[in-house]
């Protein structure tokens, strides 16, 4: 059953544009009306994963084509999104959830478009980060995001990099290697204030604050889905905080 969002009947589209568009992380409600404006009157929508987006475009009614750009064929695909940028097509890109260009391929696509001179522009909208760090309880007027740590080559090497930092530091995880990561954190960078959020506006949304060491005991107690953003406190003195779950 389609929500109550109406068709708009006139978009002022810019022709040869790529729109980048936040998607909800979540709850499917988590999306403006901007934004499903511009996905039902674009040329063509570039979404991450076509089965992930039709749910939501089914939601809404929306039909506009999907063709499918990930980091597996965006040097492929990417020259074929400009080549239709060029020929005055409006292209929508999407990721999976969240903001195009965070921790996915999107980066790619906006620099070809930049270099060729292409308009682009953005419809803000949601983030997995944001309203991670607002709730953490941790600094984040300064912080660091680091999003996917490199799996092997250059994973420690840029954790021992962040030790001396004093700003608070974010992560993405999976659901499969965030106990490994939490134990690579404590090892080197050592306990300090941290703060685990999974399935952010999501029915089984869940906030685990504590320090490092004491989240490191419970982890068997924490369900292991969804992708989770890890925070850490800054270098530097830290007050001992006692874990709460909510």
């Amino acid at each position: 059953m389609a929500m109550d969002w109406q068709r708009p009947e006139k978009n002022e589209i810019m022709p040869g544009t790529l729109y980048l568009v936040s998607t909800p992380i979540g709850n499917l409600r988590d999306i403006s009306l901007r934004a499903l404006d511009i996905l039902c009157a674009v040329d063509v929508i570039a979404a991450e994963d076509t089965r992930t987006s039709r749910i939501l475009l089914t939601q809404y009614g929306i039909r506009t084509p999907l063709i499918s750009y990930h980091d597996h064929n965006e040097s492929s695909v990417a020259p074929q999104i400009v080549a239709r940028l060029q020929q005055g097509q409006s292209v929508a890109l999407i990721s999976d959830a969240g903001t195009p260009g965070i921790s996915d391929p999107g980066f790619y696509l906006v620099r070809a478009a930049v270099t060729a001179g292409l308009a682009v522009i953005a419809i803000p909208g949601a983030t997995a980060f944001v309203p991670a760090l607002i709730i953490s309880g941790l600094p984040c007027d300064r912080f660091v995001f680091e999003g996917f740590l490199p799996h092997k080559k250059g994973r420690r090497k840029r954790l021992e990099q962040l030790c001396d930092e004093t700003r608070t530091l974010v992560f993405y995880e999976s659901p499969q290697r965030i106990e490994k990561l939490l134990h690579e954190l404590y090892e080197i960078l050592g306990d300090r204030p941290m703060v685990l959020v999974r399935e952010i506006s999501k029915k089984f949304e869940q906030t685990i604050r504590g320090n490092l060491s004491g989240l490191l005991n419970e982890m068997a107690g924490i369900p292991r889905k969804g992708e989770f953003v890890v925070l850490a406190g800054g270098a530097g003195k830290h007050p001992q905080e006692k874990e709460t779950t909510k």
